[in-house]
Parts: C-alpha cells; sequence; structure tokens
C-alpha cells in the first residue's frame, strides 16, 4: 500500500510536469521520455494492485483460517474440560470399585466359608437321600412286578372284550340295515297314515259341526235345568215357610179358644173394660207370640237360608252332584210331609 502511494505521488507530479511542459512548448525529446515513464509506472500500479488483490484475498482466506482454528480450539478446549470431568469421575469410581472389590473379597472369604459348611450337610442329606431312594426302587420294582402281572390280566381282558365288541360291531351292522328297512316301511306306513289322517279330518271336521251344535243344544238344557231347579227350591222354601206359618196360627187359634172357653163371656168383658180395650183387642193380645217361638222362626229362616246356599254350590260344583242335590231336596220334601201332617193334625183337632 505504501508503494502504491509512492507510484500515485509520482504519477501525480508527472502529470503536473507533463501539463506544465505543454504549456513551455518545450522541445519533444524530454516529453517522450515521460510518457514512457507514465507507461511504466502505470505498469507498475497494475501490477501492484494485482498484487494487493492477490494479498487481500489470501488475508482473507487466512482469516477464515484463523477463525475456524479459534473455534476448533475452543471446541478442543471444551472436549479437554469435558475428558478431565470423565477423568474425575472414573478415578472415583475406581475408587469405589477398588472399596466394594475389598469388600466383595471379604464377603467372599465368608461365603466360601458357609459354602463349605452347606456342602458338608448337602452331602449328608444327599447321602440320607440315596438311601432312602434306594428302599423306594425297592419298593417301586415290587410294585412294578404286580403291575406287570396286572397289566397281562388287563391285556387278556382288552383281547376278550375286543373279540366281543367285533361281534357287537356285527350285531350294529345288521341293526342298522335292519334299521333302514324300518325307516323305508315307516315312510311308507306315514303316506298312507298321512291320507288316511286327511279323510279323518274332513270327517272329524263335520263331526265337529255337529257336536259343537249339540253343545249349544246341551248348554241351553243345562241353563233351563238350574232355572228349573232354582225355582223348584224357592217354591219348596215359600210351601215350607206357608206351612210353618199356618200351622203356627192353628196352634193359636186353638190356644185362644181354649182361652175363650175356660174365660167367660163376662170375665173376658170386665178384663176389657179394666184394659180399657175392646174385646177384639184382647183377642189379638192374646195372640202375640213368645219369645220362644220366634227364636225358633229365626233358626227356621236360617235353616232355609243355608239350605238355599247349599244348593246354590252344589249347582256350580264339579259334576256328579245329582246324588247330592237329589238328597237335599228329599230333606226338604219330607220336612214339608211333616208339615202337611202336623197341619192337618192341628185342623182336625180345631
Amino acid at each position: 500500500q505504501q508503494e502504491k502511494e509512492d507510484l500515485q505521488g509520482k504519477l501525480k507530479l508527472r502529470e503536473h510536469l507533463s501539463q506544465t511542459a505543454g504549456k513551455s512548448e518545450v522541445t519533444p525529446a524530454p516529453s517522450k521520455n515521460i510518457d514512457l515513464e507514465m507507461k511504466q509506472l502505470q505498469c507498475k500500479l497494475k501490477n501492484s494492485n494485482n498484487e494487493i488483490t492477490k494479498q487481500s484475498t489470501t488475508i482473507k482466506s487466512l482469516k477464515n483460517e484463523v477463525q475456524e482454528k479459534e473455534e476448533r480450539i475452543r471446541e478442543l478446549q471444551a472436549r479437554i474440560s469435558r475428558l478431565e470431568r470423565d477423568l474425575n469421575m472414573k478415578r472415583h469410581l475406581i475408587e469405589d470399585l477398588r472399596s466394594r472389590l475389598k469388600a466383595n473379597q471379604e464377603n467372599e472369604k465368608t461365603s466360601n466359608e458357609t459354602l463349605e459348611t452347606l456342602e458338608r450337610k448337602v452331602v449328608k442329606a444327599l447321602a440320607e437321600d440315596c438311601s432312602n431312594k434306594k428302599t423306594s426302587i425297592d419298593s417301586l420294582k415290587q410294585r412294578l412286578n404286580v403291575a406287570t402281572k396286572e397289566k397281562s390280566q388287563f391285556e387278556q381282558m382288552y383281547h376278550k372284550t375286543k373279540d366281543e365288541l367285533e361281534k357287537k360291531d356285527l350285531k350294529l351292522t345288521n341293526l342298522e340295515s335292519k334299521m333302514i328297512e324300518t325307516e323305508c316301511a315307516m315312510t311308507e306306513l306315514e303316506t298312507t297314515a298321512s291320507q288316511q289322517l286327511h279323510g279323518l279330518a274332513k270327517q272329524s271336521g263335520q263331526a265337529l259341526e255337529t257336536v259343537q251344535k249339540k253343545l249349544l243344544l246341551t248348554n241351553d238344557k243345562v241353563e233351563e235345568f238350574m232355572t228349573f231347579v232354582k225355582a223348584l227350591t224357592r217354591e219348596l222354601q215359600h210351601s215350607v215357610q206357608g206351612l210353618r206359618t199356618k200351622i203356627k196360627q192353628a196352634k193359636k187359634m186353638g190356644e185362644v179358644r181354649a182361652c175363650k172357653k175356660g174365660l167367660s163371656q163376662e170375665s173376658v168383658q170386665l178384663a176389657a173394660s179394666i184394659l180399657n180395650v175392646s174385646t177384639t183387642d184382647l183377642e189379638e193380645i192374646l195372640e202375640v207370640e213368645d219369645d220362644e217361638e220366634t227364636a225358633k222362626t229365626k233358626m227356621e229362616f236360617e235353616k232355609d237360608k243355608e239350605w238355599l246356599q247349599y244348593i246354590q254350590k252344589l249347582l256350580e260344583a264339579q259334576f256328579p252332584f245329582a246324588s247330592y242335590l237329589m238328597d237335599a231336596i228329599l230333606e226338604k220334601l219330607n220336612e214339608k210331609k211333616k208339615l202337611v201332617e202336623e197341619y192337618s193334625s192341628l185342623m182336625k183337632q180345631t
């Protein structure tokens, strides 16, 4: 750069001298020398410029290399620090391993001693096991002999059963052939039976219609019978109750007449005058029922009610109930007969 600056200064001086020479119009010989020097100086300038560019490129490349090397140095320094840390860690690890090795060696000594004692115990136990196993082997040999005998017996039994099985297989094959024959016959029978069933179904349909008609008729008849029985029982009850009332009235009439016969007309009139009633009212007072009579009538009414309920239950019950119904009605008829006889005897007396 200093050479460049010197050359540029010389060029400027040369240019200034050329300008002053042109003005003074000096001889042409020295001006030619000046031009040659100018050209030389320009060539030098160019060369120096080229060198400067080359050097600048080299400087840049060197700077880049320096930066790369610095970065490399930093990386290496970081790596060195890491390696130092690793080394410290490994030293600590080695120390720990040494201490563990010592502890393990001590443990190994104790374990070896325990192992020796255990080996002695194991040897003793194995010897005892061997003796026990010998005895067990002997017993197993005896069992094996027994088992072989049983095996030979079972083999004989197996052969026998095998022969029986073969015979049974033959029977089975025969039975299967028979089964096939019977199945064929069954299919034929089923076809004939289905045809017959279709015919029977038609006949049964017609018969069902007739049966339904008959059922309706029988239901109507049963309803009529039920109504008849209910009406008959009611009529019987009413007739019995009527007979009872008639008997009571007849009895009362007899008692009143007996009282009238025992009492004279004058005593009756006297009693009526005392009570301040007429003779007819006195007769009505004499005709009043006793408490026993009212209780008796209540009992009879309850019995009639129970009898009607019993007949209703019989009619609602399942078949057969005709004998029970007949007994109940006969009972009531007998009661009516007795009441008729009683009433007729009372009427004869009166």
